[in-house]
């Protein structure tokens, strides 16, 4: 048997390739307490414009009260920033912040 000598898989030349490494870091959406808006507001806007399910939405709400804030949702900028702007426009505080 004859051996092919043109082959050589250790021998094979490495190709460096650059990776981008560099990633957007994660943002948390924060919606402050406040003594205007009521519960059912801030739970009716949980589940309109973040998507939370009604159990959500009341937890997170329970937990803005009591904590003066809480990050209802975790996402990149370019996400939360729609939501953070629609829930501004109905008058409820909030604001984005770079996870740490």
């Amino acid at each position: 048997m004859i051996k092919d000598s043109s082959y050589h898989p250790q021998y094979d030349e490495q190709i460096d390739t650059d990776v981008l490494t560099e990633i957007e870091p994660p943002y948390q959406l924060l919606i402050w307490n406040d003594d205007i808006n009521t519960f059912e507001w801030v739970i009716d806007t949980l589940i309109e414009i973040c998507g939370h399910t009604k159990e959500q939405a009341e937890q997170c709400a329970m937990l803005i009260h009591y904590k003066g804030k809480y990050p209802v949702k975790k996402d990149y900028y370019e996400a939360l920033k729609p939501q953070c702007e629609a829930i501004n426009d109905r008058n409820i505080n909030a604001t984005l912040e770079i996870m740490a």
